[in-house]
């Protein structure tokens, strides 16, 4: 179980099959699922995401490339605030900021997003990731700072 990034408010979901929500759409991501990026934890406001290593995603230093990092960290933040929304909303990104702090080198990888604050229409999220090393301990990897939106009447699903 994946430790907050600080005490996790008491949210409480909009929407009584957020879990089923949330698997439903992540099952829907073939990037997620080129990566080998399995859902892991959902509880309202945090969601995990694990990640094998595969050389499939790798830069050309045999680092998993930021781009692959990034994906993944913006959809454990996006998947945290859609814990949140109502059975109408679809999520989409507004914005992120990624900070790379350490290569993302290790065996595995996890991804935590987790929600600041649940507005109706906007939700900003934090995102940390985890590279776990030969050792078995996780460093962290990178940061994000992500604001998601609650769309309604798209006709998206999501």
């Amino acid at each position: 179980m994946p430790s907050p990034m600080w005490p996790q408010a008491q949210f409480q979901p909009r929407c009584a099959d957020y879990q089923a929500r949330v698997a439903d759409s992540f099952a829907k991501q073939g990037l997620m699922a080129g990566f080998g990026a399995q859902l892991g934890q959902v509880a309202p406001g945090l969601v995990e995401i694990t990640m094998p290593f595969s050389m499939g995603v790798t830069q050309q230093h045999g680092f998993v490339h930021g781009g692959a990092v990034a994906a993944v960290l913006d959809s454990a933040c996006g998947y945290a605030g859609f814990t949140l929304m109502d059975a109408d909303s679809a999520v989409l990104t507004a914005e992120f900021k990624i900070n790379f702090l350490a290569p993302a080198q290790g065996s595995s990888f996890r991804f935590v997003g987790q929600v600041v604050k649940a507005g109706r229409s906007l939700l900003p999220t934090e995102g940390r990731a985890y590279a776990r090393g030969d050792d078995g301990a996780d460093k962290l990897i990178a940061t994000m700072s992500c604001t998601l939106m609650a769309v309604r009447g798209r006709g998206l699903q999501g």
